[in-house]
Formats: C-alpha cells, structure tokens, sequence
C-alpha cells in the first residue's frame, strides 16, 4: 500500500528533527520539524473526544490565512484522516458556512473551533487525501477530490522539474490552500523537508525584507506581485537569495518580467497548470515570460511525469500520476506545441456566442485585442442588453476610440465588440488570476456609463 501524505510527513520529521521547517518573517518566531510535529499533537489531542472520533473520513472546511495555525489544523486533519476543504481566509463567514454545505462537509473549523454543519458521511477509506476548491469561469465552487497518490505525485513532479530540494527555502505569500500553494510551498516541506519563510504582506518592501531574513532561494509567485515589485524602489540587495523566481496564476506582461530581470537579476519562469491536474507546464530557461513575438502565452514544456496528448482544434489532455479521477484531464484551453517541446496557450475553448446567427470564439477577439499595441490584458463576453453583440474589457492606456479603430482593420466589421470598458488593470482574485465576476460587473455597467 502506497504511503499517505501523513506518513511522508512522519518520515520528513524522523530525518531532521532538529530541521527548520518554517519562519514566520515578521515575528521572526520559527519552528524545527519537531516543533511543528508537536504543534499538531497538541491540537489533536485538544479536540473533543466527539469530535475527533467522527473526524475520520469527513469533510473539513477551513479559512484559516497563512501561518502557523494553518499549518497546524491542515496537518491535524489529515493525521485524524480527515478530509480539509480549504478556503480563502477573507471569505465572510456566511460564505463559508454556505461553501461548506455545498460541499458536502460535516465539519467547519471556524473561530478555533470545530463545528458541525451536516451529516457525517460514509467513510471512504485511507486513499482520499483533500479536497481543492475551483471557482473555474463560473464563479460557482466545485470540490474536487484527490487522493495521497496523486498529491505527492504533483508534488514530486514539481520539485523534480524545478529543481527544489530539501536544502531550499520557500519564500510563501501565495495562500496555501490553493492549488499552487499546494503544489509549491506545501508538499515541498512534506515531502522532503523544503523549509517556508511565511510573509504576511505581499507589499513588496515587505516580501524583500522576508526575503533576508529568511534566506529564501525559491519564490512562487502571481504577476501582480512581480509588478509592484518592479515599481517599487526595493534594493537588489534583498532579494540575492533567490535563485529561482515562478510566476503562476495568470498571464504575465513581458515588459514586466523583462524590468524585473533588468532590476534584480532573475529570470521569471512561467509555470501553468490547473487545479485539476497540479502542474502541466514549467519554463526551464525562463525566457518564455520574455516574450519573443507570435500569438499566445509561452509557459515552457511539461514537468517530468507529465504528457501531453493532442486533439483537433489545439485541444490537449494531460495525462499524469497526480491527475485526479483517472488521470487525464482537458483543460479548457487550446494550445499548440513546438518542435521543441515549448507549449504556448492559444486561449480558452468552448467560449462560443451567436452574432447575426453566426459563431464567434471570444477568444479570438481577445487574441486579436491583446495584439494591440498597449494592451495588456482582454476579456471578452455576450453584450448584456444588445442581442447580437459583443462586450470587451481591456486593461490598456489607450482609449476606446483608439483600439476601436485599430481592431477594425483586424476583424470582420460584425466582429466587432458594441461594449467597450477600459481600464488600467484588470481587477484580480486573491489567487492572483483575474476576477472573472468583477470584469462580468464592469461590462454589466458598462451602458450606464
């Protein structure tokens, strides 16, 4: 029988006890593998002998942020065999309680507690590890369930592609509860003993200071934040500890990672990869965030383990050990493969409208947006008060008028959008990829403008 997470975990612990396992930046207050190992056995054994006995095999919803109470109650849930549902921290409570019906869980650690909030469930064995949750275009969770296997296998893959070892140090502000964060900061120190420097404030004076105290060398990240780093006057200095700069979540501009290569040395190298599959893609030499001209987004060749299988149309499935289900899955996004082995996504699939009785791919029109000069970001959808139209948001420094009449001479005139909004950035979710709810709410109010 294939080892649990747990069991890894232990085995972590028994190689260096004595270990790092993580730092708190701020407080500067840090934990060996043993004192986090005791911070687990302390929380277990505070919980109400009711409660822990119908923990085994249950769903466990909690919104706790980064630190060490995470780390602690993510880590106790599983050594009871529980199954954690972790959520966003800044969700309200009302919404939490409401996440945790719809997916079917019979606990809700909430406040320090543990509460109950629906039926216990039919236990299903030691396989089933955790449950991630995506929102995907919809805005609506979905819970998907993975087992041990196929989260050390993403874990595994990760750390083997990008070369993070046991003697690396994590600098950790994405939450890691997310599939990212998972797949980066978590599994790395269970695993193998990865170490994470835990900062509180994405502010980038802040990350860098994180940065030296905590020696970090390896630092998984969102493009938002690279850019406020690059505009930032943090000194290079701070961040010379750093080996390895990964950018997740969303598209990154190449001017920005070109100014944050000029400015602090490092190449940032383009991860991809979806909740339900772990990590798909890794830039090894981290010029794909660069650019280099041509359509799409470069975001490298697949991880070790991973395989890629081709359909009409740029569609693909991923096929890996830590895939859920029966391991393959096609993502929603088209996308094509060079001679090399290089992946460059072409935009998302099944994103068709009706204009005048004809189909139109939005993302098409997004593809022919982003070609503009000065745009940096496109979203497309159906017209929310006009039948037969299209409405755009566009993160650029021109105007409307402008970008009106440079897509003219790119797409057919019924083509083109009736709704324009223009904006400087594109408003983004805590996991540092767009807000797909805010940008349908600057299109709904579009007209009254």
């Amino acid at each position: 029988m294939e080892a649990t997470l747990v069991e890894r975990w232990e085995a972590t612990v028994r190689r260096g006890r004595g270990s790092r396992a993580l730092l708190a930046a701020e407080s500067g207050r840090s934990w060996t593998r043993a004192e986090l190992a005791k911070e687990v056995a302390e929380w277990r054994a505070a919980l109400p002998e009711a409660v822990r006995m119908g923990l085994p095999g249950q769903r466990v919803v909690l919104a706790v942020p980064n630190g060490i109470v995470w780390w602690t109650v993510f880590l106790g849930l599983l050594s009871e065999g529980a199954i954690p549902v972790a959520l966003d921290a800044t969700e309200p409570v009302e919404a939490q309680r409401t996440a945790a019906k719809a997916v079917g869980a019979t606990w809700w650690w909430y406040d320090g507690r543990m509460e109950g909030v629906g039926e216990r469930r039919a236990g299903r064995g030691r396989d089933l590890c955790l449950l991630k949750l995506t929102s995907g275009s919809t805005g609506t969770p979905r819970a998907l369930v993975f087992t041990h296997a196929q989260m050390i296998a993403d874990g595994t893959q990760i750390c083997a592609t990008m070369g993070i070892g046991p003697a690396d140090v994590n600098l950790g502000i994405i939450p890691f509860g997310h599939s990212y964060g998972l797949g980066n900061l978590v599994l790395p120190l269970i695993l193998q003993g990865t170490q994470v420097v835990m900062a509180e404030s994405p502010l980038p004076q802040a990350l860098a200071a994180a940065c030296a105290r905590g020696g970090a060398t390896v630092f998984a990240t969102v493009p938002a934040i690279l850019k406020g780093m690059v505009r930032a006057s943090v000194e290079r200095e701070k961040l010379a500890t750093l080996r390895l700069v990964i950018s997740a979540g969303a598209p990154l501009a190449a001017d920005v990672a070109a100014e944050f290569f000029k400015k602090y040395g490092r190449r940032v190298h383009a991860f991809y990869g979806t909740s339900e599959t772990g990590g798909i893609c890794f830039d090894r030499s981290g010029e794909a965030a660069l650019g280099g001209g041509g359509e799409g987004v470069k975001v490298g060749a697949p991880l070790e383990g991973v395989r890629l299988h081709w359909r009409q149309g740029g569609r693909f499935a991923v096929e890996s050990a830590a895939v859920r289900g029966n391991g393959k899955f096609s993502p929603p996004d088209r996308a094509e493969i060079d001679a090399t082995g290089e992946v460059t996504l072409l935009g998302r699939t099944r994103r068709m409208v009706k204009i005048g009785g004809r189909r139109l791919e939005l993302g098409e029109i997004e593809a022919a947006l982003k070609a503009l000069p000065g745009v940096r970001e496109t979203f497309a959808t159906a017209h929310p008060t006009r039948a037969d139209a299209l409405a755009v948001v566009v993160a650029a420094d021109a105007d409307a008028a402008v970008l009106k009449n440079l897509l003219r001479a790119k797409v057919a005139s019924w083509e083109g959008p009736g709704g324009w909004v223009v904006v400087r950035e594109f408003p983004i979710t805590a996991r540092g990829k767009p807000d797909m709810a805010r940008l349908r709410a600057l299109v709904a109010e579009e007209p009254r403008r």
